[in-house]
């Protein structure tokens, strides 16, 4: 337990809810979930709450392609979501939604307090209207030149190019996104947020006092101050009919505008939270609150953040973020996402062709820092930093030391000589990664922990082990080398728990048997013993990313689409029932079971990549679908000699396929 323990709140930018997460959303969650650990394992009270963002027009126009209520639309987006968070290991405490009662609730009073201090105002305006579509576009939904830079192909309210912000009908030769016509202005009654009631607040929140505590990076600073330059203008919050989202109490008609509800999920989700936990709502929005709160978002929408959303705290009567995290854009082998090159990649096709979240996370740690600068993803470099760091350098470890205590030793470990030195030395491993941590500066972690990995290989390949164990009267010395392995291993293992939380965790529970994950002070307890070593990790195969790209680029066939075969193709396909007599987990492989199956008259083993959905012992005795005839393959955990059949679109989302009642192993499926 720290001797002074922290009460954090936590959030990540809502992902909004029409589409799948995909690769650059990730690096957001995973450098929150990454920090969040982190003061975890500190012993800190730590609360991480999340939320889809729901309203807006571009779900309800999605909604309707689909010929489905938008209700339906999110309802199923979310659980695609919480599932692909899952999957990567996010650690979020709450996820809500901000189409809910709670979000509502807060929207609404929220509004009336602002009303009621003479910070909204009601003004006709001129707005941009599509005479295709029949409805006004939201910014996003335009395309034009920047009236500042004149970069073509910028939407209705920032440049990407330059950075400006502006009203859509600044923009030159706009067209509308929906129907590529020029849009033409109608007038409408819109509702203003008065940004600059608060502008001296907001700049003393801004840019303190050298001695007071700076809420934004340096970097966000200078360019907020370039914004304050351009003057803070009113801020529309109202959108019209058709749109979803929450119809504003007194003012039939209209609709607030997604980010005025949006920021507010984050209140809405932790005031769901509470119910669930018992926390009061109070504790960590007043003003005067001692809990310290967190925003992690991207550099696009730091305007909202930073100058927007404390603003209508202040106004309501809400205290302000302790601190905003801005974030840079992800690119892939250095260039913005593409589908034509195939590296617009979801989370879950990720997880389908690569598989272990793990890698994708220590590969982000690794290249992170507390800045806003872009972070790319080399796809080339991503296999080499894996296999050298994770498997090369960190599991490599254990595997090298682990064998010789176990058949030696019986497990035992011991030291030889002063071990002082040793836990003094974790102290100032802890200390030092612990800094770069609490910074978001995680690249200088990870280097640190490889640093540090680096000695400890170093110091084993000089001690020679594979000789002292040639020499009875080395066994001291063997024993002790290999001790001092372990006990670093276990300091590199709680010094990349907060990367790499179930690598780490499969290494606290089972190698050292505590029975528990790792917190940070256990690094400075001398391991006393080791269960056996069993496969940690396996490399990545570089022909699984090339997969990957492949199956993303823009005109890949989906899967469902597959060209037509006749009926000779299909019947070269030996299809058969067969029953399950045994399943078992795989030695150091992260998906695959090995399964025995009875084909009537004979028995074959099966791997089959199904771990993340079936625990074995449920599928001994289930009839099931195999390729018979299926060419077999010599894998390093044996050989695989046939294939079952599975449906789902993978990690926990896989189905066995099985036949119905009354056939019998052997049959022919036809």
């Amino acid at each position: 337990m720290p001797e002074n323990k922290r009460r954090l709140l936590v959030t990540s930018a809502l992902p909004y809810a029409n589409g799948p997460i995909h690769l650059g959303h990730l690096l957001e969650y995973v450098q929150t979930d990454v920090w969040v650990r982190f003061q975890r394992m500190r012993g800190h009270d730590v609360h991480y709450v999340c939320a889809d963002d729901t309203h807006g027009t571009p779900v309800m126009l999605r909604a309707e392609s689909e010929g489905i209520p938008p209700e339906a639309l999110i309802e199923r987006i979310y659980a695609e979501h919480r599932r692909d968070f899952a999957d990567f290991h996010i650690s979020v405490d709450n996820y809500h939604s901000t189409h809910s009662i709670e979000n509502r609730q807060l929207s609404e009073e929220i509004y009336r307090r602002l009303k009621a201090g003479g910070h909204i105002v009601a003004r006709t305006i001129r707005q941009a209207y599509d005479p295709v579509k029949h409805l006004f576009l939201p910014d996003r939904f335009i395309k034009g030149e920047c009236p500042r830079c004149g970069a073509a192909d910028q939407y209705g309210d920032a440049c990407e190019s330059c950075g400006a912000t502006y009203s859509p009908t600044d923009l030159k030769n706009p067209v509308s996104v929906l129907s590529g016509a020029p849009p033409v202005e109608r007038e409408s009654e819109h509702l203003f947020f008065r940004l600059g009631d608060f502008e001296d607040g907001l700049r003393k929140w801004l840019f303190p006092d050298i001695t007071d505590v700076r809420h934004v990076q340096a970097e966000a600073a200078n360019k907020l101050d370039e914004w304050f330059a351009a003057g803070l203008r009113d801020w529309d919050i109202s959108r019209d009919a058709p749109y979803f989202g929450f119809e504003i109490p007194d003012a039939p008609g209209k609709f607030f505008y997604v980010w005025l509800d949006a920021p507010i999920g984050y209140m809405a989700s932790f005031s769901n939270h509470c119910a669930k936990t018992g926390l009061r709502f109070e504790d960590f929005w007043a003003p005067g609150s001692a809990v310290e709160l967190y925003h992690f978002i991207g550099k696009d929408i730091l305007y909202f953040h930073a100058l927007f959303w404390p603003a209508v705290l202040e106004g309501a009567g809400y205290r302000k973020p302790t601190s905003i995290f801005a974030h840079g854009f992800l690119t892939v082998n250095g260039e913005k996402m593409s589908k034509s090159r195939g590296t617009f990649i979801t989370a879950r096709s990720y997880l389908d062709h690569v598989g272990n979240p793990e890698y994708l996370r220590y590969y982000y740690a690794a290249k992170l820092n507390g800045t806003m600068e872009d972070v790319d993803l080399n796809l080339e470099d991503f296999v080499a930093r894996v296999n050298s760091d994770l498997i090369g350098k960190y599991v490599n470890i254990a595997s090298r030391a682990a064998g010789f205590i176990s058949r030696q030793f019986g497990g035992q470990l011991a030291y030889a000589g002063d071990t002082k030195p040793l836990v003094a030395g974790a102290k100032v491993a802890l200390a030092q990664v612990a800094e770069h941590y609490e910074s978001r500066d995680f690249g200088k972690a990870i280097r640190a922990a490889m640093e540090f990995a680096d000695r400890i290989n170093r110091a084993f390949d000089a001690a020679q082990p594979w000789e002292l164990a040639k020499d009875p009267s080395k066994r001291t010395e063997l024993q002790d080398i290999c001790s001092r392995t372990l006990q670093g291993f276990k300091l590199l293992s709680v010094l990349l728990a907060p990367v790499l939380p179930a690598l780490c965790g499969r290494a606290a529970r089972e190698f050292f048997g505590l029975g528990k994950d790792f917190t940070w002070e256990d690094a400075v307890e001398l391991p006393a013993r080791v269960n056996p070593y069993s496969h940690l990790m396996t490399r990545i195969d570089a022909k699984q990313v090339e997969v990957m790209v492949e199956a993303n680029k823009a005109g890949a066939r989906p899967q469902e689409s597959a060209a037509f075969i006749s009926i000779d193709d299909f019947n070269k396909v030996d299809l058969r029932v067969a029953r399950i007599v045994n399943a078992e987990h795989v030695d150091g492989a992260d998906k695959l079971l090995k399964l025995t199956i009875d084909l009537g008259t004979e028995t074959r083993t099966v791997f089959a990549g199904i771990k993340t959905a079936y625990a074995p012992e449920k599928l001994i005795g289930r009839l099931t679908a195999v390729v018979a005839n299926l060419q077999p393959r010599k894998m390093r955990f044996g050989t695989s000699e046939g294939m079952v059949l599975a449906a789902g679109h993978g990690g926990t989302e896989l189905f066995l396929l099985s036949p119905d009642t009354g056939a019998e192993p052997g049959m022919r499926i036809t």
